[in-house]
């Protein structure tokens, strides 16, 4: 998917364009106090979008905005022309814009024109980010709570990649430590046919890997959790292939420890002053940067915490990110358990400790899943061994449901995945329901005959003579609204707009369908090469924003 091809095609934003330079020229050249608003209203019958200009040029010019907001509507009215059918004051001062069919027509040429850059947002300073998710433990398989940091943090990296920025994606592998230790002494006792201890790892896949390891049963710890851990990471790297996520590292805990990473990043701070000893023990100013008490790096057994561990690999990172030759610089980003949520101000004040700046450190900490069937919750709990794996939840809804029930919600929100819905192939579940629409126009072009598509791309949209039906009208201001959708879902970390965006675009196109013939539009008056245009935008826009959620884009169901 390029970010650069074709011409970058902002409708929406182009008309909040004009209506800024219209506010400076009724001010005289004076700066808004901020953005102004340019939104649908709830009843469409107020207009085409709504907009708050007049009440925040009002200081500016010191007049009342119910006196200023005509000449703000005079003023856009000159810029736009033909393209406006009426600009209407309501209210305190809000203006209320009905755009003319040539606004629609101008608009569709240039989406179809931007070509495969159409929804990307406008004005995007490159940055480099690297961003770190998924990073289960290497003691079992990836379980569905995985499988949605997988399905975020993928759909994010795609977001910002399309974005115009230059994203790294890696796995933090936990390769040391206590849990790993639990997993070698699990696997050793199912080699001899005991059972783990009472705070191993419980579930069937430790005996079948312990099984698979020779010599499993007499193999020193240290070698035997090695090879488990390189099993199961075989495991991870698997599954996330068939999930559709590609990682550029996996970084290894293990490694810091290794190499002196974790001695040398604690001698760095104790330079800066930001460590002392008490009662044995090395502590953390993490206080002095906000956190709510200092915290434990070496234990006074002389053991290191995985705090330490961790502010090792945030070095490693700010070293690699130094190197950033991008325009905006570089920032990291974490995604994070539903259990990390004390773990936010100690590694920020890490971070700061470190000399990285805490605007470029985003932590996004990820809610709970909880998987519905018959109305009922399964539990999970991958040492107990009663996990459902996201392997099986692929195998059970496919990777394209998995993907989309698991991205439907805010991450910061627990998620419920409804089995049954997921499972039907039917127009309520929603992500059939947008694949289905991007198939029934892949159906429409088909029998529009071979080459069509193509002469409808050459010709000059403006100069249609179609007049557009309500609902051709809706469905293009849904489509218009991609890159503004793309940019909000880019800046605030939130692909699930996505979902909600390409449902109701399918919604709208199914109106469309319904309400405007498209092959034989002539035989009602319209225009046949217009509507196939609308269908060719709109399709492209369901695959763009599919593609972006790792979602295929069928041509036929």
């Amino acid at each position: 998917m390029s970010a650069t091809s074709g011409t970058l095609c902002d409708p929406v934003g182009e008309l909040r364009d004009l209506l800024v330079d219209a506010a400076r020229a009724v001010a005289g050249g004076g700066e808004l106090p901020r953005e102004p608003t340019l939104e649908r209203p709830p009843d469409r019958e107020l207009g085409d979008f709504a907009s708050n200009a007049a009440l925040l040029l009002a200081p500016v010019v010191r007049s009342a905005p119910r006196t200023v907001a005509p000449k703000l509507a005079a003023e856009l009215a000159e810029r736009l022309g033909a393209r406006v059918e009426s600009i209407d004051v309501a209210g305190p001062g809000f203006l209320n814009l009905r755009l003319g069919d040539a606004w629609f027509k101008q608009s569709l040429g240039a989406v179809i024109a931007a070509g495969e850059s159409f929804g990307r947002p406008r004005a995007v300073l490159p940055e480099r980010v690297l961003v770190e998710f998924v990073s289960a433990n290497p003691t079992g398989p990836l379980t569905v709570a995985s499988g949605r940091h997988a399905a975020y943090g993928d759909a994010l990296c795609r977001l910002l990649q399309f974005a115009g920025h230059a994203v790294e994606r890696e796995y933090y592998v936990n390769d040391a430590g206590s849990q790993v230790e639990r997993f070698a002494r699990s696997l050793a006792a199912r080699a001899r046919g005991e059972e783990p201890p009472e705070d191993g790892y419980h579930g069937a896949y430790v005996s079948v890997l312990a099984h698979q390891i020779p010599g499993a049963a007499e193999l020193p710890l240290d070698e035997l959790a090695q090879r488990g851990v390189e099993a199961m990471l075989d495991s991870v790297r698997a599954t996330l292939d068939r999930f559709g996520v590609q990682m550029d590292r996996f970084f290894s805990e293990r490694s810091l420890h290794e190499r002196g990473a974790i001695e040398s990043v604690l001698a760095r701070l104790a330079e800066r002053g930001h460590t002392y000893e008490r009662e044995g023990a090395l502590w953390l100013r993490t206080t002095a940067f906000g956190d709510d008490k200092d915290r434990v790096l070496r234990r006074s057994s002389g053991e290191y915490t995985y705090f330490a561990a961790d502010i090792a690999y945030h070095a490693d990172k700010l070293e690699r990110l130094a190197r950033a030759e991008e325009p905006g610089g570089a920032r990291a980003i974490d995604v994070l358990g539903a259990d990390h949520h004390g773990y936010v101000a100690r590694m920020r004040a890490a971070w700061q400790a470190l000399g990285g700046d805490p605007d470029r450190l985003e932590l996004v900490i990820m809610q709970l899943v909880h998987l519905v069937e018959g109305g009922e919750r399964a539990q999970m709990s991958k040492r107990a061994g009663t996990v459902v794996t996201l392997d099986e939840l692929i195998d059970d809804i496919g990777v394209d449901a998995a993907r989309w029930f698991l991205l439907s919600r805010s991450h910061d929100t627990t998620l419920e995945l409804d089995l049954d819905l997921a499972r039907r192939e039917a127009q309520e579940n929603p992500v059939y329901y947008v694949q289905y629409a991007h198939a029934r126009i892949a159906s429409i072009l088909e029998r529009a005959g071979e080459g069509r598509e193509q002469a409808v791309r050459s010709c000059d949209l403006a100069a249609s003579r179609e007049h557009l039906a309500p609902a051709a009208r809706e469905l293009l201001l849904t489509l218009f609204a991609l890159p503004v959708e793309v940019g909000e879902a880019v800046e605030r970390r939130a692909p699930h707009r996505l979902t909600a965006y390409l449902l109701d675009l399918a919604r709208a196109f199914s109106a469309f369908y319904r309400d405007c013939r498209v092959l034989g539009a002539s035989e009602e008056g319209g225009d046949e090469d217009f509507r196939l245009a609308v269908c060719i935008a709109v399709r492209d826009a369901l695959a763009r924003g599919l593609g972006l959620l790792g979602i295929s884009a069928p041509s036929r169901m």
